[in-house]
């Protein structure tokens, strides 16, 4: 009788530890796989953010060669973003936004190209990149390291 109770307590209590064990994995291949999808929405927000903020900074970077700031509202839409990068961004890429908006307002100041100076720079940046003075350089590779390490987590 004992030989009976025996082999009926070890099948319940092998079948608790197997249930168990089940039960652990699923949680935490589930809770894994969330995560995994909660970075790779954070990644996708991040980019669309970025590459509105690159698009409309790059507007700006152009418009600045040849005309200055007679209307400060052409730069509203860069601030609004620069502020929602702050939301979310790491440190490096929000100072990387903060200097590519204070390179595109420093341009605004200088001294305007004529059109025959801003056909010599675009050919000159094409044919020499080492001569590019691209505001908005610093700022793209800081988002590619954000992204890249951002990426390594899932």
């Amino acid at each position: 009788m004992e030989t009976t109770v025996l082999s009926a307590v070890s099948a319940l209590v092998g079948s608790v530890v197997g249930l168990s064990a089940s039960a652990a994995t699923t949680w935490v291949t589930q809770r894994t796989q969330a995560r995994r999808l909660a970075v790779a929405a954070e990644i996708k927000k991040r980019e669309e953010l970025y590459a509105e903020f690159i698009t409309e900074c790059s507007k700006l970077a152009i418009d600045s060669l040849d005309h200055s700031l007679e209307h400060p509202d052409k730069i509203l839409t860069v601030y609004a973003l620069a502020n929602r990068i702050r939301l979310c961004a790491s440190e490096s890429v929000v100072a990387a936004a903060d200097l590519a908006i204070e390179r595109i307002g420093t341009q605004y100041t200088k001294e305007k190209l004529t059109p025959g100076e801003l056909r010599q720079l675009v050919l000159a940046t094409f044919q020499d990149p080492e001569k590019r003075n691209d505001p908005l350089k610093p700022f793209s590779e800081t988002c590619r390291r954000e992204l890249a390490g951002l990426n390594s987590v899932t």
